[in-house]
């Protein structure tokens, strides 16, 4: 677990610079971490139980994807918006937050959610708002997110994806909870030594649209062919390239297990930190084994509901943020 303490940043001035420095005075930035909370089954022994793991459990599946949309310009401000460009080159004094900048909507972003809206077969609200979504963080310079919150412009639809033959084939139909338009917030770098990070305010204020499923998956393979097929919408209706590489497409998955004939739902675990669709098939099968297994040796009591990261490569495993 990490916990890191902000005190008194100094701000380099914006308009004299490319970039603005976070940097701490009296070096009052720092970080104490703890080793990941992991499964108490070592490593090399869990393969090996996991194989013996009573079939009597299920899983629960749901999906809150971001989509970044491609409009010319920024949701609330004339900034036009270009992955990979120079830090702070496209910002205004609307994406810094600045005292008297007053948001104006981009009618794009409207359009655009209403066709994928239709296209999810999703009830339009003809009256919908916007809400502040408030929490501090140094990339959110306003110090809250326009969001929408309890009137979406587009909930109750579903979206039909069909499973490869090789993973068993059929058609399977999932719930569309919500569809919401929302502002993206910064970026931060931190320094290689730790004592300041720059923030890169190009991103802020870009338009997404942010589609949450209903908990209907089962395994891994039908939450990738769905985000899966969810990335092919985006790029027909041309409101995306949904790409993952470059944040185009960005999905969080929520993991809980319960037993078959259950139904009250089990501690949901969120998982992040997904780059493409193998590595999320990857992430929910371990989650799914992780928890079966703390079912299966009474253990119920150690999932808790966390954020846990999975890590690709030779360890192939979530961990706690």
């Amino acid at each position: 677990m990490s916990y890191t303490i902000f005190r008194t940043f100094q701000f380099h001035p914006f308009l004299l610079y490319p970039t603005s420095i976070l940097k701490p005075r009296n070096r009052f930035f720092f970080s104490t971490t703890t080793k990941a909370t992991q499964t108490k089954v070592p490593t090399s022994t869990q393969s090996k139980k996991l194989d013996k793991i009573p079939k009597d459990y299920e899983a629960v599946i749901g999906i809150e994807t971001h989509v970044q949309l491609s409009t010319l310009t920024k949701a609330f401000c004339s900034c036009p918006y270009s992955y990979g460009s120079f830090p702070n080159s496209s910002i205004c004094p609307v994406c810094m937050g600045l005292p008297g900048a007053l948001p104006v909507l981009n009618s794009k972003v409207i359009e655009f959610a209403v066709k994928l809206g239709l296209a999810l077969k999703c009830n339009l609200a003809f009256n919908s708002k916007f809400d502040r979504k408030q929490y501090f963080y140094p990339d959110l310079p306003k110090g809250y997110q326009i969001s929408q919150f309890d009137v979406p412009i587009a909930a109750a639809g579903f979206l039909d994806v069909d499973i490869p033959l090789e993973f068993g084939g059929g058609h399977k139909r999932f719930g569309i909870t919500r569809v919401h338009m929302e502002e993206d917030a910064g970026k931060l770098m931190h320094a290689e030594n730790g004592n300041f990070s720059r923030v890169d305010l190009n991103r802020a204020g870009v338009p997404l649209l942010e589609i949450v499923s209903e908990p209907d998956m089962r395994n891994g393979i039908e939450a990738s062919e769905y985000a899966a097929e969810l990335q092919r919408l985006v790029r027909y209706l041309g409101v995306s390239n949904g790409n993952m590489q470059e944040g185009s497409l960005r999905c969080d998955v929520n993991v809980s297990v319960r037993p078959i004939g259950q139904s009250k739902f089990g501690t949901k675990v969120e998982v992040k930190n997904l780059n493409s669709f193998a590595s999320m098939s990857r992430a929910i099968d371990f989650e799914i084994s992780r928890q079966v297994l703390l079912h299966s040796q009474g253990q119920e009591d150690q999932i808790v509901q966390e954020t846990r990261l999975w890590e690709e490569g030779s360890q192939n495993q979530t961990f706690h943020q």
